[in-house]
């Protein structure tokens, strides 16, 4: 199942936390964040596209390294819609930002400062997408089990087929939230 098929069944978990209004202002803020650098709509797909490749990797190591609850804790923690170095940091060491930021730039020919400034804007956006499948504490709905974020374990999990991609995923929750 693909990334944005966990999104779905997570929206339309109640024990979930994903919502509507949560795509709703993830893609807004990833349209701001592009719009206020003065990147296009067709450049930030690529940008979210690349971006949500390294941040797996790095999602990937953290689970190999402390196993899959470091990963969450990562993406519970730091999974926003504001800015946050925090999250940057958390994800990528300064030497990463650098080589994330080059590689994106040598590919969308958007300058590799302009990718180092939107990097603690979309970061954290990409972990709320993450977030989306933790489950919902809320009324008798009981906590899921650490580990037991689908959304996360396919993003995790991906192969490398093309099956898990951010910005396929934004794009498509677009589609979703405006056919709602």
């Amino acid at each position: 199942m693909g990334l944005f098929d966990q999104i779905l069944g997570a929206i339309d978990n109640p024990n979930q936390q994903a919502n509507p209004d949560q795509l709703s202002a993830i893609l807004n803020t990833v349209q701001q964040v592009a719009s206020s650098q003065g990147v296009q709509s067709t450049a930030t797909n690529d940008v979210m596209s690349m971006l949500g490749g390294y941040v797996r990797g790095a999602l990937q190591q953290q689970a190999a390294t402390g196993g899959r609850e470091r990963a969450e804790a990562i993406v519970n923690q730091f999974g926003g819609t504001s800015p946050s170095t925090s999250a940057l940091q958390a994800i990528f060491s300064p030497d990463q930002q650098q080589q994330v930021a080059q590689a994106i730039s040598q590919r969308t020919g958007i300058s590799a400062s302009t990718i180092l400034a939107m990097l603690p804007m979309l970061i954290p956006v990409i972990l709320n997408l993450l977030k989306s499948g933790t489950g919902n504490a809320q009324g008798n709905s009981p906590q899921m089990d650490s580990g037991s974020n689908p959304v996360l374990n396919a993003f995790l999990d991906a192969d490398g087929d093309g099956d898990v991609d951010i910005g396929d995923a934004m794009s498509l929750a677009g589609r979703y939230l405006t056919q709602r």
